[in-house]
C-alpha cells in the first residue's frame, strides 16, 4: 500500500506539471441576518477578477469559470453593510459553498461617512468581546492541526492545551478553566463529546471527531455567552455546517499516515441536500511502527440532511457518532517507561452518538428554531495490576457506564425597529447508569501478618434519571448610528435530581454587555455575567458502599465573569484586540476523600467524579490577552496571540493554590504564504509556561504501586512544583493540482520540526532488572506485595519527539 501511494503521488505530480489552468465554481446563499429571509439581487464579486454574480429569488448565487486559486469574496447590496469572506479556495474538484448573512445599514444613504469595513470582526451586539472565528480553510491548512478543531483553536487568545501530558491529549483549556467547563454546539444541537477516547466527566483524547469537510466556520466565545446557552463556565464553541451541493454530486477522499476519510454530498431532490462521511484511524499501526505499547483504534461517522419544506420552513437532520477502542500491544523492546504505560492506563471501549432535528420557521420580523436531539455515551474501562487484560483476578478498576440525554430546545428571535430580542425554553430527560469497582488501596500486611494498610475499595451500581429545565431571554439595541450597542440577558436552570434543584431563583444568571465605537476604527467593549453548570453525571450518580446517593446536596457550579477590552480594525482584513478578564468561581466541586478541587482533574484518560463531592470550592482566573489577525491579503495571512493569566482554586482547607491549568503564559504565532502553481507554506509556533504539578507521596506510592500501577500524590503539596516551559514549531507544505473535474492536494505536515525537548509530568515506577524481565529488588528476591524491597524510580521524560505526516486529499 505504501509503494502504491508513492507511485500514485509521483504520477499525479508529473501529470500536474503539464496541466493547463483549470477553473472552479463558488455557490451559496445570501440571507438577512435578522429575518433569515433570502436577499434578491445581491452582488457577489470575486476580488482580483472580473468574475461575479447576483443572488436569485431564493437568495442563491453561482459563479462559474473562476481560475483555480485562493480569493476573497465580496457581497454588496444597497442598504446593507458590505461583507468580505477571506481565503476562499477554488478548485476544479469541488464547488466551494459559501453562505452570507448580511446586516442592514442604519445610516441614511445621503450621509457621507468613511467607515471601515468590519468584515474581519466577529463581534455581535450580544457578544461584543471574547469571541473569535475560524473558517474551514483556516482549520484545514493549520500546520500541526491534523484537521482537528481542538488543536487548531490553540492559536486563539486564552486557549491552551494540557501541558505535560505528552502528545496524545487533546483537551481545550480556556482562560484557566477545566476542560469540562466548555460546551459544544453543532448547528444549534449540543454535542457533549467532540474527541475520541474522551475522559468521562471531562474531555480530551488523541483526535477530534468532527469532519472538517462539513464545517463552514467555528466560533469560540470565552465570555459574554448568549443566554440561550447553558452549562458554560469557560467557553461556547459553535460549529456551523454547510449544506450539501444543491446541483451536483461531489465528494472527497482523504488519506494520511494516521487516518482515511471519505465524504460525499449532493441533492436528493430539488428541495433536499445531503452530506455524509466516514473515517477510520491508522494510529494503531503508527504506534506499532514506532514501538509504543498503546494501540488506539477508532471510527467516526457524520451526516447532515437539509430539506426545504417551503419558502418559510426548513428541516435539518444531523448525526455524529464514534467507536473507540484503546488497547495495548507488546513492545519489541521493553523499557521502564513502556512498562509504566502498560500498568498506568486503562483498556478503553467507548462509543457515542448525537442525532438531532431542527425545524426553522421564518416569522414576521424574525424566525423560530425548534430542536429535538438525543445523545448517548457508552464507556467501558478496565485496569489490571500487571497491565494484562487476561488477568481477571488482578483487576483494580472496572466500570461500565452510560450517559443518555433527550433534549428539546425552542428559541424565538425577533426584532422591532432597532430592538432585537430572543427568548426560549429547553427541557431534557437524562439517564445515567454505572456499574463500577475501584480499588484505591490494597490490604497490606507485614512479615508477621499484621495489617499495615487496610483495603480501600468501593463497588456500586447506580441508575438515575431526572429532568432538566431551562428558560432564557435576551434583548439588545444599537444607538447613535450604531456607535453604541447594549445587550442584556437572563437565564435560569432547574433539575429534578438535586435537593433544591427545582428552585429557579437559585440559578438566576443575568448578563450584560456594551460596546462603544469612540472612533471609526476603534471600539471599547465590556461585559459581565453570572453562569451556572450542573455537576457532572459521574458525581450525581455516585453511591457509597451502602447504596446511598451521597451527592444530591451538590449545588450548581457558579462562575462570574468581568471582561473589558479594545478592538482596533485599521482595514477590512486586519484586526487587533486587547482584553482583560476576571473569573470568580463558587460552589466548585471538592473531593471529600482527598480534599482537592476537581478543577485539577480531567487531563488523564478514564473518568473523573466517581466519589463523594462537596460544593465548597472557590476559584479565580484572571489575566490579559492580545490578539492580532491578518486575513488573506497579497497571498499572505497571519495570526498572533499572547495571554498572561493566573488560575487558582481552593480545596477543603479553603486555601487558593495554582490549578493544574495555571501555565501563566500562552503564545501562538501562525503564518501562511500562498505561491503560484498551487503551492502553499505554513508555520505555527506555540509556547506555554510550565504547568504546575504535585509531587508523589513516596511512602504511599511504594506501598501501592504494585497494585495500582501509578504513584500516589502528596496533596499537602498540591501543585507546588512546575514543569519547564513547553514550545513547539509545526510546519506544513501543500501542493494542489487541478484537472478538469477533479483536484488533488498533497501535503506534508511535521509537528515539532525544531525538535524541542518538552517535559512530561513525572511518573512513579519501580526499577526493572537488567534483562527487563521483572522488577529489581534490594534483596534480589521477588517483589513484596507492599513494595518494601522495591527500588523506586521517578521517570522524568523530556525527549524531543517529532511527528511527520504525509497525506492526500482527492476531490471529485
Amino acid at each position: 500500500m505504501q509503494k502504491l501511494f508513492i507511485l500514485l503521488s509521483f504520477t499525479l505530480f508529473s501529470l500536474g506539471i503539464a496541466q493547463a489552468q483549470r477553473t472552479g465554481e463558488i455557490q451559496g446563499t445570501i440571507k438577512d441576518r435578522r429575518t433569515q429571509e433570502p436577499l434578491i439581487g445581491v452582488t457577489i464579486q470575486v476580488e482580483g477578477t472580473q468574475k461575479g454574480s447576483q443572488s436569485d429569488v431564493d437568495g442563491n448565487f453561482k459563479i462559474s469559470g473562476i481560475p483555480t486559486g485562493s480569493y476573497n469574496l465580496k457581497a454588496t447590496y444597497v442598504g446593507y453593510k458590505e461583507v468580505l469572506k477571506f481565503n476562499i479556495i477554488v478548485s476544479s474538484g469541488n464547488a466551494n459553498i459559501i453562505n452570507f448573512l448580511m446586516e442592514e445599514d442604519s445610516k441614511q444613504l445621503n450621509e457621507v461617512q468613511v467607515i471601515v469595513n468590519r468584515s474581519v470582526s466577529v463581534a455581535s451586539t450580544e457578544t461584543p468581546n471574547s469571541i473569535q472565528k475560524l473558517s474551514t480553510e483556516e482549520i484545514k491548512n493549520n500546520p500541526g492541526g491534523n484537521f482537528d478543531i481542538s488543536q487548531v483553536i490553540q492559536v486563539l487568545p486564552g486557549v491552551g492545551g494540557t501541558s505535560g501530558g505528552g502528545a496524545f491529549r487533546n483537551d481545550i483549556i480556556i482562560r484557566g478553566g477545566a476542560p469540562n467547563e466548555n460546551v459544544y454546539y453543532l448547528d444549534g444541537i449540543e454535542v457533549p463529546v467532540i474527541n475520541h477516547f474522551s475522559t468521562q466527566g471531562s474531555a480530551g483524547g488523541p483526535t477530534g471527531i468532527l469532519n472538517v469537510s462539513f464545517i463552514e466556520d467555528a466560533t469560540l466565545s470565552s465570555s459574554s455567552f448568549n443566554a440561550k446557552y447553558d452549562n458554560a463556565l469557560s467557553s461556547v464553541l459553535q460549529f456551523k455546517q454547510r449544506d450539501g451541493n444543491k446541483d451536483n454530486f461531489q465528494g472527497n477522499f482523504r488519506v494520511s499516515s494516521t487516518e482515511a476519510a471519505a465524504t460525499f454530498e449532493g441533492p436528493l431532490s430539488k428541495k433536499t441536500t445531503y452530506l455524509v462521511s466516514a473515517r477510520r484511524s491508522y494510529l494503531q499501526y503508527l504506534f506499532q511502527l514506532i514501538d509504543l505499547p498503546i494501540r488506539p483504534n477508532y471510527w467516526d461517522f457524520q451526516y447532515k440532511v437539509t430539506h426545504r419544506i417551503n419558502a418559510k420552513t426548513t428541516l435539518t437532520a444531523i448525526g455524529l457518532g464514534a467507536i473507540d477502542k484503546f488497547y495495548f500491544g507488546v513492545p519489541k523492546e521493553s523499557s521502564p517507561s513502556k512498562e509504566y504505560i502498560l500498568r498506568a492506563f486503562p483498556y478503553i471501549n467507548q462509543w457515542n452518538y448525537t442525532v438531532g432535528f431542527t425545524l426553522k420557521r421564518l416569522l414576521e420580523n424574525g424566525y423560530m428554531n425548534v430542536s429535538l436531539s438525543r445523545n448517548m455515551y457508552d464507556n467501558s474501562l478496565e485496569k489490571y495490576e500487571d497491565g494484562k487484560q487476561e488477568s481477571k483476578g488482578l483487576i483494580t478498576f472496572n466500570t461500565k457506564s452510560q450517559e443518555i440525554e433527550n433534549k428539546l430546545r425552542i428559541d424565538v428571535n425577533k426584532f422591532v425597529d432597532k430592538w432585537e430580542y430572543s427568548y426560549g425554553v429547553s427541557s431534557q430527560f437524562v439517564k445515567y447508569n454505572a456499574d463500577l469497582y475501584n480499588r484505591l488501596r490494597k490490604e497490606l500486611r507485614d512479615e508477621k501478618g499484621n495489617i499495615i494498610q487496610p483495603e480501600v475499595a468501593f463497588r456500586f451500581k447506580t441508575a438515575v434519571d431526572f429532568f432538566k429545565f431551562g428558560a432564557f431571554g435576551q434583548v439588545s439595541r444599537k444607538f447613535y448610528d450604531e456607535r453604541l450597542s447594549i445587550s442584556a440577558g437572563i437565564r435560569t436552570d432547574m433539575n429534578s435530581f438535586t435537593n433544591g434543584g427545582m428552585n429557579p431563583l437559585k440559578t438566576l444568571s443575568p448578563r450584560a454587555a456594551a460596546s462603544y465605537g469612540f472612533a471609526d476604527k476603534w471600539r471599547l467593549n465590556a461585559s459581565l455575567g453570572r453562569y451556572y453548570k450542573l455537576p457532572i453525571y459521574t458525581v450525581l450518580g455516585f453511591r457509597d458502599n451502602a447504596g446511598t446517593l451521597v451527592n444530591k446536596d451538590n449545588k450548581y457550579l457558579q462562575s462570574d465573569h468581568f471582561v473589558s477590552g479594545l478592538e482596533f480594525i485599521p482595514r477590512p482584513s486586519t484586526r487587533f484586540t486587547l482584553e482583560g478578564f476576571y473569573k470568580k468561581y463558587n460552589n466548585y466541586a471538592v473531593s471529600a476523600r482527598d480534599g482537592i478541587s476537581l478543577a485539577n482533574q480531567g487531563g488523564e484518560y478514564g473518568a473523573i467524579g466517581n466519589e463523594k463531592i462537596e460544593s465548597i470550592g472557590k476559584g479565580k482566573a484572571y489575566g490579559v490577552e492580545f490578539f492580532a489577525q491578518q486575513k488573506l491579503q497579497k497571498n499572505l495571512f497571519a495570526v498572533f496571540s499572547y495571554t498572561l493569566f493566573w488560575s487558582q482554586f481552593s480545596g477543603k482547607d479553603g486555601k487558593f493554590v495554582s490549578s493544574a491549568w495555571d501555565s501563566r503564559h500562552l503564545v501562538a504565532l501562525q503564518v501562511g504564504r500562498k505561491f503560484k502553481k498551487g503551492w502553499e507554506l505554513g508555520g505555527k509556533f506555540r509556547f506555554y509556561g510550565g504547568a504546575p504539578y504535585t509531587p508523589f507521596d513516596l511512602e504511599a506510592s511504594q506501598k501501592n504501586y504494585a497494585t495500582l500501577g501509578v504513584g500516589l500524590f502528596d496533596y499537602s503539596k498540591l501543585n507546588t512544583l512546575r514543569l519547564k516551559n513547553f514550545s513547539q514549531f509545526d510546519f506544513r507544505i501543500d501542493k494542489k493540482i487541478n484537472f478538469r473535474k477533479q483536484s488533488f492536494d498533497f501535503y506534508f505536515d511535521i509537528q515539532n520540526a525544531l525538535l524541542a525537548k518538552n517535559p512530561s509530568f513525572p511518573s512513579y515506577t519501580f526499577e526493572r532488572t537488567a534483562d527487563n524481565s521483572g522488577f529489581a529488588t534490594t534483596d534480589g528476591k521477588a517483589l513484596n506485595p507492599n513494595g518494601s524491597n522495591a527500588k523506586p524510580l521517578i521517570l522524568a521524560d523530556a525527549t524531543a519527539s517529532v511527528t511527520p505526516g504525509l497525506g492526500l486529499i482527492w476531490e471529485f
